[in-house]
């Protein structure tokens, strides 16, 4: 195992092709930082709930923000509530998954995809630090578009108070990949029917501009840095 990595527990390593797991530290964070979607799953009045939104990574830390009316995130209570308490927290697991291919088989039983994922378990709690806040709202833009934070007005006092923000560390951690072709069995190949793997890639189209732009602004350099 590699000497930065996460060490695996049993909730991150997986029933079923374990193979293909990873706690390799480099791996997770890049497939971490190529998302833009992840999804937070919790249980909510003793019902699972899996809430899609945008996510930002400051080093082993993860953000998530919304509304200060949102549930889940008053759930999670205070960050820091003091030494030897740890507070409340909101216990979740986040996903986060890239789709790189439809691998088609000749039997439809070894149809599947390639693809690249992160889960991380453990226990969200809400950022109450304003330095912090300020870092992970920031953290949170630039996930989207690198650099946009130093592109923008920065939250007013009502904006911030409307918004809270949790954090997850990245403690419980494992990726799981899957590439290469098709896995047909031997006596399958001879059929008539075409097998491989169609890639999916994912792509930026041209920047639209809003129409009510003041006169002379032009557009940002790293927006066509996008599709590099």
């Amino acid at each position: 195992m590699p000497s930065a990595a996460y060490t695996p527990t049993d909730r991150t390593v997986p029933t079923r092709a374990a193979h293909k797991a990873s706690y390799d530290k480099e791996l997770v964070h890049a497939i971490l930082d190529e998302g833009y979607v992840c999804h937070l799953g919790f249980v909510r009045d003793g019902a699972p709930v899996v809430l899609p939104t945008l996510y930002g990574r400051v080093g082993e830390r993860l953000y998530v923000h919304g509304s200060t009316g949102s549930r889940p995130l008053r759930t999670a209570g205070k960050a820091d509530p003091g030494p030897g308490d740890p507070g409340p927290g909101l216990a979740v697991c986040l996903t986060v998954t890239h789709v790189d291919g439809l691998v088609l088989a000749r039997s439809a039983f070894h149809h599947s995809v390639n693809y690249r994922s992160v889960v991380v378990h453990g226990t969200a709690r809400q950022v109450t630090d304003p330095e912090e806040k300020r870092l992970a709202l920031d953290a949170l833009v630039d996930h989207v578009v690198p650099g946009r934070s130093r592109d923008t007005r920065p939250a007013n006092a009502k904006e911030s108070a409307a918004t809270a923000v949790i954090r997850l560390d990245l403690e419980e951690v494992s990726a799981k990949v899957r590439t290469g072709g098709v896995n047909d069995e031997p006596e399958d190949l001879a059929l008539p029917h075409w097998a491989g793997v169609v890639p999916l890639r994912k792509g930026y189209g041209t920047p639209v501009p809003d129409p009510a732009l003041a006169p002379g602004t032009e557009a940002p350099g790293y927006l066509p840095g996008l599709s590099g």
